[in-house]
């Protein structure tokens, strides 16, 4: 039987805010299997982007064992955990964050720049990348010449140039239109169910939710089953 590819055992989050302790996360236990797309539903503030955070390696529990793969990333010091995030995880915001004055091909390649990487081998990742999102005929284009999908998909191409076996998403439909929203879920599904990509997306739309294989509603920071 092979390893799930998140395993939270025991797994919380504290900080101090002023005087008081806020504990969004507490005690979370929850296993993902590798190319499993999961939702994540909740009301603000029941801990769905803090547990976001830590699953991508942003941030780190307070307590409990965080494995990825296999790998406890809750016991890396922050430069492993910044060079283990690089090469494991693609992170899909909301709002996109392009860069404007920069073409979807360049936006793509930017997590790319700072590797050994060959030249010739970066641009064919992003071209890959881009071909896969189904933009390669707009590559060359800025984000101002793209609609909210489009972005949105340049976004996404950019998460998954580095071949990251995790792709954390927060309210990737939230910004779009129906029409746009349901060519990203469904882009979503071909990249679990055809690519092996295991995929942990927040989202406060049900119909969102109903593209993913399992859904979880997080309460107080507690999970329970939908």
């Amino acid at each position: 039987m092979s390893l799930p590819m998140i395993e939270c055992r025991g797994v919380s989050k504290s900080y101090h805010k002023g005087s008081t302790v806020v504990t969004p996360l507490e005690k979370l236990d929850l296993q993902v299997a590798k190319g499993e797309f999961l939702a994540l539903m909740g009301p603000s503030g029941s801990g769905k982007t803090t547990l976001l955070n830590l699953l991508s390696g942003i941030d780190s529990p307070s307590e409990g064992a965080l494995l990825i793969d296999g790998k406890d990333i809750a016991k890396l010091g922050r430069r492993d955990l910044t060079k283990w995030r690089a090469s494991h995880v693609g992170y899909i915001f909301q709002l996109y964050h392009l860069v404007p004055v920069l073409t979807a091909f360049e936006n793509v390649e930017l997590p790319l720049l700072l590797s050994p990487m060959a030249k010739k081998e970066r641009h064919q990742r992003v071209e890959s990348a881009l071909a896969l999102v189904g933009l390669a005929d707009r590559m060359h284009h800025n984000p101002s010449e793209l609609s909210g999908g489009q972005e949105q998909r340049v976004a996404i191409a950019r998460a998954l140039v580095a071949n990251p076996s995790l792709l954390v998403a927060d309210e990737p439909t939230g910004d779009l239109d129906r029409e746009s929203a349901t060519r990203i879920l469904d882009l979503l599904r071909q990249l679990s169910r055809d690519h092996g990509k295991t995929i942990v997306m927040v989202t406060h739309d049900p119909r969102a939710a109903e593209a993913a294989d399992r859904t979880l509603h997080l309460e107080k920071g507690q999970l329970m089953l939908s």
